[in-house]
């Protein structure tokens, strides 16, 4: 067959004047480097009237034993043509690699690109096939046990963070900058950022001597440029080297540490004691400069904003998750960084507003900033105990928010007559506080009989004295794993069932959203029933969880990977990041669709 084309296209060449056909080798000319990492780039340069068929496009490894495979196929999008996806222009293909076992050395693999297009003229040629060979730095490559050995010859499936990632590989760098700045506008409005505005907010009313909407945007620009860098910081190192420092810090230690601090800062604000220098340094830093002082707000501020984004707000989202796997798979730690960065900025721009708005409003030294400094004491102690609730047990949680409304309610006056002050605000305030008591002794009765949700501390009560017709669906019940080896197992007692795998961790926030919201949908519920429901408990970060996590090119929680009948993965149908009730069960019904 080969002989009979070539043998058309010298006649063609000699016998007539027109159309005139290009040679095989000129039509289509591919060629193949490794890319840092993981993936290798393909481009196959078209001639002239030269079109790719989309479907025609695969790739595979010759070495069957190897024991590296080919991931992913990512292509781009081909265009309609006669009923057919084709490229007009020359595409870029992107053959991520992976490895079925434990590697740690340099193999040698040959790659076998196979391709077939056709001519405007009316000539289509034969499939053809470019052999490329590579030696590939093992250590590098995720592994992973469910991978075909060959990358299937239509595209696959493309998830969010895909997407997302095609971003970077598209290369148009104001494109993608901007891109990442509304994807932090976005993320500002999800629970990740909202325990930054209280925090911030209680460090200008500590500050709050000469402060003003000036003052107040310089201290809330540095608490988010702070907190920018820190973000941008640890992606590209979990980017570069596959650890997530945000993760590392949620341990009891470091949290019960944290909490303390904000323990203390509530304390400082309730006027028992302030927090600063000796005052013989503060008489000499006085004596040098007033803006020696200022400094040192500065400098506590920015100290502040960098831990708080290391330590707080630990959230991965499909934005982040496609800006690691770029760096991951590149190795271009300035594009990814410059992305992460303008990421952080967006989501700290109501931070800026909110900031400098509380400067402007900041009541003067008296009677009201005074009961200022105590209201944010109380919220310092919510963030504490917030804090704690993700390293210790949620009855005993409960237990601490009884005692903070309790306590408050004391404050407030609920226990207090109300003789001679019929008028004015304090009526108010008592009954705010007999409100907040009543919630608290509530919240104590829940946990002294092991509710864990302060929102619904008399569930299991309710629900005794609920007809068993009126009885709300059965939250979604998980099995528990923490290593590869419990998934494997898993997966192979559930051959012929379809598998959801979720990752999850006690300190992430999002995954509580999962929790209480998503997985308590009643449509939710009933779209997963014919599924095998797992749970990844990655809470103590242990090297089996953190082995767990990277075989599938995670940086942390929430995630969630789907599995078919068979135990395989269905590439592109990985969900990362919060999705509510609605745009949880469409993806569902798009993995249900042939």
């Amino acid at each position: 067959m080969k002989f009979i084309v070539m043998l058309l296209l010298i006649l063609n060449s000699f016998a007539f004047a027109e159309p005139k056909f290009l040679m095989p080798e000129e039509a289509f000319k591919a060629s193949a480097h490794l890319k840092k990492r993981c993936t290798i780039g393909a481009t196959i340069e078209l001639g002239e009237d030269i079109y790719l068929y989309q479907s025609k496009v695969s790739a595979k490894i010759v070495e069957k034993n190897s024991g590296i495979v080919i991931d992913r196929l990512i292509l781009p999008e081909g265009v309609d043509h006669d009923g057919e996806k084709v490229y007009l222009s020359s595409p870029s293909i992107d053959i991520a690699l992976a490895k079925t076992r434990e590697l740690d050395e340099i193999v040698p693999i040959t790659v076998v690109l196979s391709y077939q297009g056709c001519s405007e003229q009316g000539l289509c040629y034969e499939p053809m096939e470019t052999t490329f060979n590579f030696d590939i730095e093992t250590s590098a490559l995720l592994q992973k046990s469910d991978t075909p050995v060959a990358a299937k010859k239509t595209p696959i499936a493309v998830s969010e963070t895909d997407r997302i990632t095609q971003t970077f590989i598209e290369g148009n760098v104001p494109l993608i900058l901007l891109t990442f700045f509304t994807f932090g506008l976005l993320l500002s409005l999800t629970p990740c950022i909202f325990p930054m505005i209280p925090i911030l907010s209680s460090i200008i009313v500590a500050q709050g001597k000469n402060m003003d909407a000036r003052r107040g945007f310089l201290l809330s620009l540095v608490y988010v440029l702070s907190m920018s860098i820190a973000y941008t910081i640890a992606g590209v190192l979990a980017g570069l080297f596959g650890g997530n420092i945000q993760i590392a810090m949620q341990n009891p230690w470091v949290i019960s540490t944290f909490a303390l601090l904000f323990v203390g800062l509530a304390v400082s604000m309730f006027g028992y004691f302030k927090i600063g220098l000796p005052s013989s340094w503060q008489t000499k830093l006085t004596k040098s400069s007033e803006e020696a002082s200022s400094k040192g707000g500065y400098l506590g501020v920015a100290l502040m904003g960098f831990l708080s984004a290391l330590i707080v707000g630990p959230c991965v989202a499909p934005p982040l998750a496609g800006a690691l796997v770029y760096i991951g798979q590149s190795g271009d730690a300035l594009l990814g960084g410059a992305a992460l960065f303008v990421l952080s900025i967006g989501m700290g721009i109501p931070l800026l507003l909110i900031g400098t708005g509380a400067g402007k409003y900041m009541p003067r030294p008296g009677g009201w900033m005074d009961t200022v400094s105590h209201i944010f004491g109380v919220v310092m102690l919510v963030i504490a105990i917030w804090m704690l609730s993700r390293i210790i047990a949620p009855s005993l949680t409960m237990l601490l928010w009884a005692a903070l409304l309790i306590i408050v309610s004391v404050y407030l006056g609920a226990l207090e007559s109300l003789q001679g002050h019929h008028k004015g605000i304090k009526p108010f305030l008592k009954g705010v506080g007999i409100m907040m008591l009543a919630y608290g002794l509530v919240l104590f009765y829940g946990g002294i009989k092991g509710e864990t949700n302060p929102l619904s501390p008399l569930a299991a009560e309710l629900q005794t004295q609920t007809p068993s017709t009126e009885k709300t669906t059965a939250a979604l019940a998980f099995k528990t794993i923490h290593s590869s080896e419990e998934l494997d197992a898993v997966l192979a007692q559930s051959k012929g069932k379809k598998v959801m795998l979720d990752f999850y961790a006690d300190w992430c926030t999002s995954c509580k959203e999962f929790d209480e919201i998503t997985f308590k949908d009643p449509v939710v519920i009933e779209s997963l029933k014919d599924y095998v429901l797992v749970r990844a408990d990655v809470t103590a970060d242990s090297d089996a969880e953190k082995a767990l996590t990277k075989r599938f090119g995670l940086f942390g929680p929430p995630a969630m990977i789907f599995f078919d009948e068979s135990g395989d993965s269905i590439k592109g149908a990985e969900l990362i990041g919060y999705k509510d009730p609605q745009s949880f069960i469409t993806h569902i019904q798009t993995l249900e669709k042939p």
